[in-house]
């Protein structure tokens, strides 16, 4: 018989396993009041944020493409569910849900991940800054118009996870920082804002059911194009998260297992009467940039961890001063700013168009409040800067033969359409000779738009009476343009 080897989970290895346990805990202690305050923008009940928070992270870590991505109730997806929740109650907002877990299981399966190799790099460098300067703005509001003594502990909290970390890494400094920071404000006495300020903890675990909406057609006229964009937010940021985890951990995952998972967490979600969500950038950089963890264990345990906290230990969890989680964050936001992307000496050698994409993508994302606005509209910068760049490049040299018989246009570069609108006027229709041929050996058709332009050529100089000869095609140009010629523009 041939000997089995049976491969063992990584996170069986007591040193990883530890690590993962500290990583969920310190995202579990972080997830509490982000939840409460996207359930409060949102229009809900506190427990509805932290129920979705929940099964987001526990079904993603089983149903998900990116280990140690963590994902949760998030303020994109808050910002889109709110009218809902104002004007149409908690019954449509969870069938909303459910329904955009449905868009996004389907879109995952139709492939959208694929599009994620269209965002470049500037794009993706402006998401991350503007992602970090989110986060920080997040955190002021927590700093404006507190008790003195919110900034002695802030500056604690600070100075522990700075220095803590020289003396060991067994223990997460965040961790090191809360506990303390908690200990310090409970035994003194001290009186600041805490956690059990943004909003009552729930005192029992989520009971699934089916949302109360009838089931028709106006209701789903009614909630499709808000499921709708919450797909696309929510694949948009968790796509976006799970490459820029990739890229921190030098790993790849599986983007199209990804996108399904979270349609298949939100359904989960829905039915458990959560407010949905998708990946949480800042507590993902948390878990894997502070704390190091790396396998799904440690997105499992925040969600399950979350729920200990609120329902065993909520009267002191509680406690925990706001000032100790806005330390955090404030130090993940500047972990997470690519501070070389601003360095004079990148600057100085940096192709002006990748600076305005990626200053273009911070200033949407910044305006907007919304990650995925500022992804597209970056994406989009980016395309048009390209387009005029190759535009640019496209070269016509002219050589008469000798006997000025004939004239070879030699026509160098990618032909489409931003290109192809100025070819027309590149050549010489009165003064060329009788026979006019148009070498395109070191061109390439890639649009309508070309084969439109070159008959509108062969048109101008017909008209004059000279034949027009086009050689050259590669394979590709030549089927595109014997299919479209003439019928672009109905010169037959």
């Amino acid at each position: 018989m041939p000997e089995l080897s049976l491969s063992r989970p990584a996170w069986l290895s007591p040193k990883v396993a530890r690590t993962e346990v500290l990583g969920g805990l310190v995202v579990a202690l972080a997830l509490i009041p982000e939840a409460i305050s996207f359930s409060i923008i949102a229009g809900v009940d506190p427990s509805v944020g932290l129920f979705a928070s929940f099964t987001m992270a526990v079904v993603i870590s089983i149903v998900g493409g990116r280990p140690a991505m963590i994902s949760a109730a998030t303020g994109a997806i808050a910002l889109v569910v709110a009218p809902l929740a104002r004007e149409h109650g908690m019954g449509v907002l969870v069938a909303t849900v459910i329904l955009g877990g449905v868009f996004q299981v389907a879109l995952g399966a139709l492939g959208v991940a694929k599009l994620m190799r269209f965002v470049p790099r500037s794009v993706m460098v402006g998401f991350v800054n503007a992602l970090a300067i989110m986060i920080f703005m997040a955190q002021v509001p927590e700093l404006i118009g507190v008790p003195w003594a919110v900034y002695p502990l802030f500056a604690a909290g600070l100075v522990i996870m700075v220095l803590f970390p020289k003396l060991t890494k067994v223990v997460p400094a965040p961790l090191v920082s809360i506990v303390a920071l908690t200990a310090v404000t409970i035994a003194a006495g001290i009186a600041v804002p805490t956690v059990g300020d943004k909003g009552a903890l729930p005192s029992s675990l989520p009971i699934p059911g089916v949302p109360d909406v009838p089931l028709t057609l106006d209701t789903l006229k009614l909630i499709a194009p808000y499921a709708l964009a919450f797909a696309l937010v929510g694949l948009m940021e968790s796509l976006m998260t799970a490459k820029l985890v990739d890229d921190i951990t030098d790993t790849r995952s599986n983007k199209t297992r990804e996108s399904i998972g979270q349609g298949i967490a939100n359904i989960v979600t829905g039915f458990f009467g959560g407010m949905g969500g998708c990946a949480m950038i800042g507590q993902t950089m948390i878990n894997v940039k502070t704390a190091g963890s790396r396998t799904r264990l440690s997105t499992f345990l925040a969600g399950a961890f979350l729920m200990v906290l609120c329902i065993a230990f909520g009267p002191l969890v509680s406690q925990i001063p706001m000032a100790a989680l806005v330390a955090v964050m404030v130090l993940v936001s500047v972990g997470t700013f690519d501070w070389h992307s601003i360095a004079p000496k990148t600057l100085k050698r940096m192709p002006a168009g990748e600076i305005i994409v990626m200053l273009v993508t911070v200033a949407v994302v910044v305006a907007t409040d919304n990650l995925a606005i500022g992804v597209v509209v970056g994406s989009i910068t980016a395309m048009v800067i390209f387009a005029r760049r190759v535009a640019h490049l496209v070269e016509v040299t002219a050589v008469t033969d000798p006997d000025g018989g004939q004239v070879v246009h030699h026509v160098t570069g990618e032909l489409f359409f931003a290109s192809s609108n100025d070819l027309v006027h590149r050549f010489d229709y009165a003064n060329d000779p009788a026979e006019v041929v148009i070498d395109l050996t070191d061109a390439h058709i890639w649009d309508a738009s070309t084969v439109a332009a070159l008959d509108a050529i062969t048109t101008k100089y017909e008209a004059r009476g000279k034949r027009v000869d086009i050689v050259g095609l590669n394979e590709p140009s030549a089927a595109m343009h014997h299919r479209l010629t003439g019928e672009v523009t109905g010169n037959h």
